[in-house]
């Protein structure tokens, strides 16, 4: 079976559904035609010139990327601008890119939920419900049965995601029962998070002085980087997205990006 952009939009759709995407976002296909025959697929976080590259040397025609390349709808697409250089060698190479971003984050069995699950976290609800679709929205709030330290916590975000170093307020001796966990940039439901109980928010991204009134306010924060929050979680998405077409008879072959990495080093 030959399986289309239009048709691989269609099966996004039932998945991660674009309207559940928030107010400010951009999510859908940023670049390409929509009845393109599609060969191979490579899913990344982002949309980097080195994995354009990298699509190329697989035979991938789509990148399915988390952040949208076109976050913001640019004024003119130039060489005189990294992200003109990318859609124009997008096009000259005949690569689709389509992007599912804050609507994989809401939707059941999306990023926020893999998270959980790779935290070891099974009951647990909704911090910003998205009434469009059961079981979505943004965040998740999970009540332990048993309190667990800060310092415990900690070590269930460096083993999840399998770094070494994070950063994090609050006393590590203090025993929290309920824990927010809002992946990539969560700041905007911080707030709404403490209003439901939470002791303690993981995110993989903070600015100072949220974490200082935050701290102040009795409310620890685990920053795990916004690499790490949400990467690992998109090779579960890949799976299902391989599984999903086998089931209406598609072979595509899909690719986790190798060339996908944190923008940040650590020393």
């Amino acid at each position: 079976m030959t399986l289309t952009i239009r048709e691989l939009i269609k099966i996004m759709e039932k998945y991660a559904p674009t309207n559940l995407k928030e107010d400010y976002d951009n999510v859908g296909l940023m670049v390409g035609d929509t009845d393109m025959e599609i060969q191979s697929i490579l899913i990344s976080l982002d949309c980097t010139m080195e994995v354009i590259e990298e699509a190329i040397e697989n035979g991938c025609n789509l990148i399915i990327s988390h952040h949208p390349l076109l976050f913001i709808k640019p004024k003119s697409i130039t060489s005189e601008t990294v992200k003109g250089r990318k859609i124009i060698k997008l096009i000259k190479e005949n690569i689709a890119l389509y992007s599912a971003h804050t609507n994989l984050d809401s939707v059941s069995d999306g990023l926020n939920d893999f998270a959980m699950e790779l935290l070891g976290f099974k009951k647990y609800s909704i911090i910003e419900k998205n009434d469009l679709r059961e079981n979505s929205g943004i965040g998740r709030l999970v009540e332990l049965d048993k309190e667990i330290s800060l310092k415990e916590i900690c070590e269930k975000v460096k083993i999840a995601y399998n770094i070494e170093t994070l950063k994090y307020s609050g006393n590590l001796d203090k025993k929290i029962r309920s824990i927010a966990l809002i992946n990539g940039s969560g700041s905007d439901f911080f707030y709404k998070a403490k209003s439901l109980g939470a002791e303690c928010i993981i995110t993989g991204d903070t600015t100072y002085h949220n974490v200082l009134d935050l701290c102040e306010e009795g409310v620890s924060v685990i920053d795990g980087g916004h690499f790490n929050t949400e990467w690992p979680a998109m090779a579960v998405v890949s799976k299902i997205l391989q599984k999903n077409l086998k089931k209406l008879g598609y072979e595509n072959k899909i690719i986790l990006s190798e060339k996908t990495k944190d923008t940040y080093k650590y020393i």
